[in-house]
């Protein structure tokens, strides 16, 4: 199972996290120094939902994002 939203695509970001080390000169330090950049993922909040789509009674992973905003319709019971 992939991690996109099935209404809008949004999907996973990717991007840098930075380690410093020493004090900033406005703290009265010497200045501080990237020491490493390591790589992380942000995942969307998808939420498994029972949707109904074309009359049928269907499970979607949806982002919390879409949820809110009403675009999924629920199954009538």
């Amino acid at each position: 199972m992939s991690r996109v939203c099935t209404i809008c695509g949004k999907g996973p970001l990717t991007g840098s996290k930075i380690s410093r080390r020493g004090k900033p000169k406005k703290e009265g330090g010497v200045g501080s120094r990237v020491v490493k950049r390591s790589r992380r993922r942000q995942l969307p909040n998808l939420q498994s939902v029972r949707t109904s789509v074309n009359g049928r009674v269907v499970r979607l992973r949806v982002c919390a994002k879409c949820l809110k905003a009403g675009r999924v319709a629920r199954p009538r019971s």
